[in-house]
């Protein structure tokens, strides 16, 4: 049983997502009997030792951080960014450095929001410019480890066809309640 239970701990651990009973006896292979009896077991491993993991088992199976160690992993690791951030992102990407006026001018007065949060989450550095009325704002290394990314992030938009998708004109990524008249992107 103990090596069962290891088995499907390397399942949960590597697949990162929810798993059904059936698909973990799918993937190694064994009666969901015996996964099902496996898992409960691993369940009550990882509850009496108190650690930073859990295996909940809400809609299926999942190894995952407890709830109270959340700010660690989030700091460390940001989790999915909402798209009107993504986007803002994008252009700083794109256009780094790019000054904090001219990034509001294309994406609207929430970009003051996005490049807060971005900060926090490590993912872009800002600094005063040389008059000291707006930021130069550029990605940090932990976007580029975020994303995965190697090289000139211009070769990235060229891999992925998105070259005529960042434009220069303002007026065109200009926000109205929140939402642009077009995606810059």
């Amino acid at each position: 049983m103990e090596q069962l239970k290891s088995r499907i701990e390397a399942v949960l651990f590597v697949t990162a997502k929810v798993l059904q009973v059936d698909e973990i006896a799918k993937i190694l292979e064994e009666d969901p009997e015996k996964i099902e009896e496996a898992l409960l077991e691993l369940i009550m491993d990882y509850a009496s030792r108190e650690g930073a993991l859990e295996i909940d088992d809400e809609n299926g199976y999942i190894l995952q951080v407890k709830q109270e160690h959340l700010d660690i992993v989030e700091k460390l690791c940001p989790v999915e960014l909402k798209p009107p951030v993504l986007k803002t992102l994008t252009v700083i990407a794109l256009k780094e450095p790019i000054r904090q006026s001219l990034l509001k001018d294309l994406r609207g007065s929430n970009a003051y929001e996005h490049v807060q949060e971005l900060l926090e989450k490590g993912l872009i550095s800002r600094h005063k410019d040389k008059n000291g009325r707006s930021y130069n704002i550029k990605t940090t290394p932990k976007f580029a480890e975020y994303f995965k990314l190697k090289g000139d992030i211009r070769a990235l938009v060229k891999t992925l066809n998105i070259d005529g998708g960042v434009k220069d004109n303002p007026e065109d990524y200009k926000e109205n309640n929140g939402e642009s008249n077009e995606e810059p992107i």
